[in-house]
């Protein structure tokens, strides 16, 4: 089934329980080429193999939200800050080793660029 009739997939890149999370919750998908839409970083991952997964995400057609760990896309922050597309949209989200901190979050950095103080009186 195409994927605009099927809908666009989630991806996730993070650690092994993160994946598994998604995967158990059934986000877990492989498209014609085989390429599955998740991907498991450990401590040893190089940095170029989650640069190259992550772009082949942000390529992909099928794909509208990625998430990330935001601790995994600290090492990548310079491919999150150059993406602009509006989709697939990255979103960065806690593991259980590293807490979520609102001020490395690249959607919130943006958003905060949008609005002044002002804006909210």
């Amino acid at each position: 089934m195409a994927a605009s009739r099927a809908g666009k997939l989630l991806a996730v890149i993070g650690d092994e329980d993160t994946c598994t999370g998604f995967l158990l919750g059934g986000i877990g998908e492989l498209n014609k080429h085989r390429q599955p839409n998740f991907m498991v970083v450990e401590k040893d991952t190089p940095t170029g193999d989650i640069e190259e997964q992550l772009r082949l995400f942000l390529s992909r057609k099928d794909i509208a939200i990625v998430l990330i760990s935001q601790s995994i896309a600290d090492v990548v922050r310079y491919v999150i800050d150059a993406h602009t597309d509006p989709i697939p949209s990255v979103l960065e989200i806690p593991s259980k080793d590293a807490p979520y901190d609102p001020s490395k979050d690249s959607i919130l950095r943006r958003a905060k660029g949008m609005f002044s103080a002002e804006d909210f009186r």
